[in-house]
């Protein structure tokens, strides 16, 4: 088994399942396409800037080269290389003032040290907050179904309100004191900080401020800082106020501990009595919080790059591969001065594998589907580029086959293993498990299911119409250091590289662990492409309706 795993990592994974790639797949290619998108000249690959034409235009040459068809927006000759993704992009101007008052002294907090706040995505120029209460809201989960209500009573107009990031069972799991209410460790999208914005403009909120700690958010304050101090992007709304709230935006422990503790409350005895479903808003006595800022906003037209080859037999049908270009762009400097956020391996290692995917169909034998390969735009402010293609598809979302999506590949040698965003109960991942299996490799679930990977990728805006989706990746299972060295390796990452300058290409990687995971999305994709199965959700999983809706359309 090991002898296959290491033929795997010599890249010459020509033989083996019937399904295989019939071209070889290329480390070194790989490699030179992660150079370039990382590369200080494309500035960090930001939407709306050189870094996206950049971005754009290489890709689009890729795709062309491979032999793919341009599959975007329709022209009058035909179909143009891009879909058009029009946003509103939202970025603070000047100084951020942010002062608290409690317990009889006034608190100043910094923008990026103690506190992070977002461009006020409502519209608004000018975000001036003077003296407004604050209300500390538990997780700030309204879920009826599972008879769990953190606003008891509460009405939020006018207040700042405080939430805990992720859902009630991350600390009480696996004990579930309070029953298991969220299913467990695993993240449910309550637990999301999306979800948590978008609860407190349902009910009118001036601001939500959510807590941060490394554990549950699952990730650093310089994660949380550099994602949003930068511009933040969004779709373009009618009414933004039904999905924002004027003040947006993050704290950290301490200081939060440090104001509970000003208003005479004990943050950890509260953070208890949050896990169970008896909790109820509690007012910080004393305390108000005022917030003085300037908002640019501008609409930017960014793009989706679109290349498909048709499919010989069933050409409506399709199976889709996905992998975001953007990055963070030019933001605040690291400890060297440094303010491009390269995103080497966030995301250029996804898009020089879905090149290279593009590459092995191109040379191949066509399948009898169309195979369309995508790399969406601005998944970096909120899964916009792949939310934009589901709620406006170019291709009908019930024919579409499956999307298959790539966002963070592996860079530090061969695994024994493979596994996926989030453990999501549909047969799509029984085909990941079948796949990985005829090349040595076992499926291990998702190692942190309580960081809701699965709502944190493109895959998502797919999935929650319906599309059976799935975002694969790499083990963790090294070759070379096994599964120690896997999660270090994993959480280096995560504590020093990402979102953060440090991002950047390394000429000394092994993409040997790059060439398994190309090889197992080839064949994943071809065995769909090449069949007439139509993935399912399972009983029981959450998006199952949304595509039971739809089967008379699929035959």
């Amino acid at each position: 088994m090991q002898g296959l795993i290491l033929l795997a990592a010599a890249a010459v994974l020509v033989s083996g399942p019937a399904h295989a790639a019939s071209g070889r797949i290329d480390p070194a290619l790989m490699k030179q396409d992660i150079k370039v998108l990382s590369s200080d000249a494309f500035q960090g690959r930001a939407p709306a800037t050189i870094g996206e034409t950049k971005s754009v235009g290489y890709i689009e040459t890729q795709f062309k080269a491979a032999g793919l068809q341009p599959g975007g927006d329709k022209t009058k000759t035909g179909r143009s290389w891009t879909q058009n993704v029009p946003l509103a992009d939202f970025e603070i101007q000047g100084p951020v003032r942010v002062s608290v008052t409690a317990g009889g002294r006034t608190l100043t907090w910094k923008q990026g040290e103690e506190v992070a706040l977002r461009a006020a995505q409502t519209g608004q120029t000018h975000v001036s907050i003077k003296d407004a209460p604050v209300v500390f809201v538990g997780y700030g989960v309204t879920a009826p179904e599972r008879n769990w209500d953190d606003y008891k009573g509460v009405d939020l107009h006018g207040k700042i309100a405080l939430v805990l990031v992720n859902d009630p069972d991350f600390e009480t799991a696996p004990k579930c004191e309070n029953g298991c209410a969220f299913g467990g460790k695993a993240m449910t999208y309550y637990g999301r900080w999306t979800y948590k914005y978008e609860e407190a403009a349902r009910r009118g909120a001036l601001g939500m401020i959510v807590i941060h700690e490394i554990a549950p958010a699952s990730y650093g304050w310089n994660t949380v800082k550099n994602s949003n101090t930068n511009p933040v992007f969004d779709i373009i709304r009618k009414d933004p106020a039904k999905a924002h709230v004027p003040l947006e935006g993050w704290i950290q422990h301490d200081p939060t501990v440090e104001l509970f503790k000003a208003a005479g409350l004990d943050y950890d005895q509260l953070k208890k009595v949050a896990e169970t479903r008896d909790f109820r808003p509690v007012i910080l006595k004393g305390v108000t919080w005022s917030t003085d800022f300037a908002v640019k906003a501008r609409k930017i037209v960014t793009h989706n790059v679109v290349g498909i080859l048709p499919g010989r037999r069933h050409p409506n049908e399709r199976v889709i591969y996905t992998a975001h270009w953007d990055h963070l762009g030019v933001g605040l400097p690291d400890a060297r001065g440094d303010r491009i956020y390269n995103g080497a391996v966030d995301n250029a290692s996804g898009v020089a594998g879905l090149i290279e995917l593009a590459r092995l169909f191109g040379q191949a034998p066509r399948t009898d589907r169309s195979v369309m390969f995508m790399s969406v735009t601005s998944e970096e402010k909120g899964l916009l580029g792949s939310e934009y293609y589901a709620a406006n598809p170019l291709y009908p979302l019930a024919t579409t086959v499956a999307d298959i999506n790539m966002d963070v590949m592996n860079v530090n040698g061969p695994t024994r293993d493979v596994t996926s965003s989030g453990n999501a109960p549909l047969t799509l991942r029984d085909d990941l498990v079948a796949v990985a299996k005829q090349h040595g490799l076992y499926y291990s679930p998702d190692p942190s299911p309580e960081a809701g990977h699965f709502y944190r990728s493109d895959h998502f805006s797919f999935a929650k119409r319906g599309v059976p989706a799935i975002s694969v990746s790499g083990g963790i299972d090294l070759v070379n250091g096994g599964i120690a060295a896997g999660r270090a390796a994993a959480q280096a990452y995560t504590r020093e590289r990402y979102h953060q300058p440090a991002d950047e290409y390394d000429p000394n990687w092994d993409l040997s662990g790059m060439v398994q995971e190309v090889q197992v999305l080839y064949d994943l994709g071809r065995r769909l492409a090449d069949s007439r199965e139509w993935p399912q959700w399972k009983p029981g999983a959450e998006f199952k309706a949304a595509r039971d809706k739809t089967a008379a359309q699929r035959k």
